[in-house]
């Protein structure tokens, strides 16, 4: 089981005590050092059954964690949707809030008090918890555009990281965006030569929700493309060859980018 607990709650007990359910490494890693920067107490979970069992009392265990929200990734492997939102309600009085790069299913979204697009900001998560309704938080950047002049990174973004923590840091969580984007094109490359629709999806999916988290623009452009993309049928295959050989591209421009902007 993953878990962290990402700040001390020593100040500022009016924010909400969060736990953070997702199992793309990236968007866990850059949502809950936004949120510490902001002031939140974060844990994380890499997945619903290690959520559950942060809250079930058990021994050797002092007490389960009481969260005050429970930010959960509308898709995941494993205990998800609906059904953890079951379980998380059996176990906590926590609101329970759906995080997604796209609209989530109506069960999903009747099931939860309320969602956040992804990317979102810390702000955005201040807002839903005072006004406590279902509602549709501020991104941290307008990427909704696709067009093909994008920067590598958003401004906006890298200049919000950069007042929230220190260069290296900055540094390290887009290294981890480099790392975990390498891994993904080769799972990527494998799903699209075994013809695997829904694994290519839901890397894109994936994709998609971590880079945009990072501002990594291009990227996350490139990863929504694929979540959407249909590789069956012989006419597919150059353009499945094409987003691969993009996404690729994408990666050695943030690479370069990153050496660029924040030297080791």
């Amino acid at each position: 089981m993953h878990t962290r607990s990402m700040f001390e709650r020593n100040y500022q007990d009016a924010l909400p005590l969060v736990l953070l359910i997702d199992d793309d490494l990236v968007t866990r890693e850059v949502t809950a050092t936004v949120l510490t920067m902001n002031g939140y107490a974060v844990h994380t979970t890499k997945d619903g059954a290690a959520a559950v069992a942060l809250l079930t009392p058990a021994a050797g265990q002092p007490q389960p964690l009481r969260p005050d929200v429970i930010l959960m990734d509308a898709q995941m492997p494993g205990l998800s949707g609906t059904q953890l939102i079951g379980e998380l309600r059996r176990r906590s009085r926590a609101r329970i809030w759906v995080v997604s790069g796209s609209d989530p299913p109506s069960d999903i979204m009747a099931a939860a008090d309320g969602f956040l697009l992804k990317p979102f900001s810390a702000e955005a998560l201040r807002e839903l918890h005072q006004c406590g309704k279902l509602e549709t938080g501020a991104s941290l950047v307008d990427g909704n555009d696709p067009v093909t002049t994008e920067p590598v990174v958003s401004a906006e973004i890298l200049a919000q990281f950069r007042k929230l923590m220190p260069e290296p840091a900055v540094r390290q969580v887009y290294e981890t965006v480099v790392a975990d984007l390498g891994r993904r094109i080769e799972a990527l490359a494998a799903a699209m030569a075994q013809g695997d629709h829904a694994e290519v999806r839901r890397i894109g999916h994936a994709i998609k929700g971590g880079c945009g988290m990072a501002g990594a623009l291009e990227a996350a452009r490139l990863g929504a493309l694929l979540e959407s993309f249909d590789i069956s049928g012989d006419n597919q295959l150059d353009n499945s060859a094409d987003l691969l050989r993009d996404l690729r591209a994408a990666a050695l421009r943030l690479q370069n980018m990153l050496n660029a902007e924040m030297p080791a």
